[in-house]
């Protein structure tokens, strides 16, 4: 599997919660991981390098806001292909990456993503976005960034993340996938609510239909819409 994935994971002051999901990944697949950090938080830090040497095949490079820090991973990706993970995406099912893998290597997908759980107010949320995926696969593809595997060829031309993006640079980007080539796996990972608690679930959903309705408005997404703040 070494030879086929590489994980990017991008990670700011994550803390414990990024060293399970490594701790994870690792019990399950035999790849090389890459986090694009940016924590301030020296514990964060700390529990991080401490984790990539006691894993091993582990490396921590710069990062910065999501879209940059996924590109930054990607630049050192050698392998056919590449998935992008959020720091807080628990993949529970020990087969999920690898059978991923193999439905992107034998359909000739360009874009592999699966359905996402949460705790139980927001769960909803997450079976609403599954209708999305299932209305829009034909015409554009709608990918969440905390479970995207590319083939490597197919994201390098398509440019990556586009680094001016604040907000929903993983809809961008998907959005620009082939429908053909693109694939909602039929299993589940387990995403934080955190975003929900913090941000509000009014304010969630508002920046969900924005970003929506203004698919064709490039400067919206250029603004962070008041989602990054110094708590955030």
């Amino acid at each position: 599997m070494n030879k086929h994935l590489t994980i990017v994971i991008p990670s700011k002051n994550e803390g414990r919660g990024l060293i399970e999901v490594l701790e994870l990944i690792v019990d399950q697949i035999d790849c090389k991981i890459i986090v694009a950090d940016s924590s301030d938080d020296e514990g964060s830090f700390l529990l991080l390098k401490n984790c990539s040497e006691e894993l091993g095949n582990i490396k921590v490079i710069r990062g910065g806001l999501p879209s940059v820090a996924r590109n930054n991973g990607a630049k050192l990706v050698r392998t056919p292909y590449v998935l992008f993970l959020d720091a807080d995406t628990y993949v529970y099912n020990p087969f999920l990456i690898k059978e991923s893998l193999l439905t992107a290597m034998q359909e000739n997908c360009d874009l592999v993503t699966c359905r996402f759980r949460t705790d139980k107010p927001y769960r909803w949320v997450y079976r609403l976005f599954d209708v999305i995926q299932w209305v829009t696969a034909f015409t554009k593809p709608f990918a969440l960034g905390g479970f995207m595997l590319f083939k490597t060829e197919a994201f390098n031309k398509l440019g990556g993340f586009n680094e001016e993006d604040k907000v929903a640079e993983d809809y961008r980007l998907s959005s620009k996938v082939e429908p053909k080539k693109f694939k909602v796996f039929n299993g589940y990972v387990y995403t934080s609510s955190r975003r929900f608690s913090k941000k509000g679930l009014r304010y969630m959903i508002w920046l969900m239909f924005r970003s929506w309705t203004n698919r064709n408005n490039s400067d919206f997404f250029k603004n962070d819409q008041n989602y990054w703040n110094e708590k955030d």
